[in-house]
This record gives C-alpha cells, sequence and structure tokens, in this order.
C-alpha cells in the first residue's frame, strides 16, 4: 500500500514544493512505496523560481510542478500530513481535517531572506536541504504504513525535533 504524504504551506510556492520534490525523489531512488502531494490554503499560482532552480539543481524532476490548492486532494486518501510553515515568525499554519496522523516541520521561508539573488538561492539551498534531511528520516522507518496512527504520530513528532 503506497503511503500518501500531503505537505501544506500557505501558497505552495516554496516550502511545500521542496518537501514534496524531496520526498519524492528519494522514494523513488530508494525504492520506497511513498507518494508526497504538496498543497497550499492560498496558493500564489506559481512556485518561486529559486524552488525550481535548487530541486533541479539536486537532480529532481520538476516536471509538472504548479501551485495548487489544498482543494485539489479530497482524493486520494492522505495518510500523513505535514505543515511547513513557520509558525515562530506568525505564519498560519494550514489546517487539514479528517487526517489522524499530522506533524508540524516548520521552516523560515527563504522567499523573505533579505538580500539580492546570490542571498534568496542560498536560503533556498538550505532550506531544501533541511527539508531533505527530514524526508530521508521518514523514508528510513520501517513500514511505516503498517504502523497503528499513535505510533506513527510518535515517529514523525522525533523527526521534528531533529
Amino acid at each position: 500500500m503506497t503511503l500518501n504524504v500531503l505537505i501544506l504551506c500557505t501558497h505552495n510556492s516554496a516550502r511545500s514544493v521542496l518537501a514534496e520534490g524531496m520526498l519524492n525523489h528519494w522514494a523513488r531512488k530508494l525504492g520506497k512505496d511513498v507518494k508526497a502531494f504538496s498543497a497550499g490554503s492560498a496558493p500564489s499560482g506559481r512556485i518561486n523560481p529559486f524552488a525550481i532552480e535548487v530541486l533541479k539543481g539536486a537532480g529532481v524532476d520538476t516536471e509538472g510542478f504548479r501551485s495548487k490548492s489544498w482543494d485539489e486532494f479530497a482524493t486520494p486518501v492522505m495518510h500523513v500530513v505535514i505543515t511547513v510553515c513557520d509558525s515562530a515568525a506568525q505564519e498560519t499554519c494550514p489546517y487539514w481535517p479528517g487526517t489522524r496522523v499530522k506533524v508540524h516541520w516548520g521552516y523560515p521561508d527563504p522567499s523573505n531572506t533579505e538580500g539580492g539573488d546570490a542571498a534568496k538561492r542560498q536560503a533556498f539551498e538550505l532550506t531544501r536541504q533541511a527539508i531533505s534531511y527530514r524526508m530521508l528520516q521518514l523514508l528510513a522507518l520501517d513500514h511505516p504504513e503498517a504502523m497503528s496512527d499513535a505510533e506513527l504520530q510518535e515517529r514523525l513528532q522525533r523527526i521534528s525535533s531533529n
């Protein structure tokens, strides 16, 4: 059974897109039956070009990536929902009802980095690396699809503290 993971942020233009790209990339490379999706509660309608640039630089196929609303995800059933907004910066994180396993893995928005293109590019790359690290930890879980909701929730919470 495929483990479906929905990654939410507000605009679906940077962090959630980075997370979707990295989780699907590593799942394919490692032969894991995990499928990531991303969406936003108020999608911007465009993906930040730096997000696409750093994903491509990491070897991720970005074909078909677009900023989309969470309204598109009534199906398939999402087993896990991960929010990646930065609650420390008073961002309002989207709430997804109906999924029992939810975890918050907050990251500062690299789009808000001050400075020129070089500073933004570096912020996006560092965010991609941090997200990639957590996605690899998720993929290292032994048969997450067979875990109880409580056990999976606890394991994902543990990853968030790394």
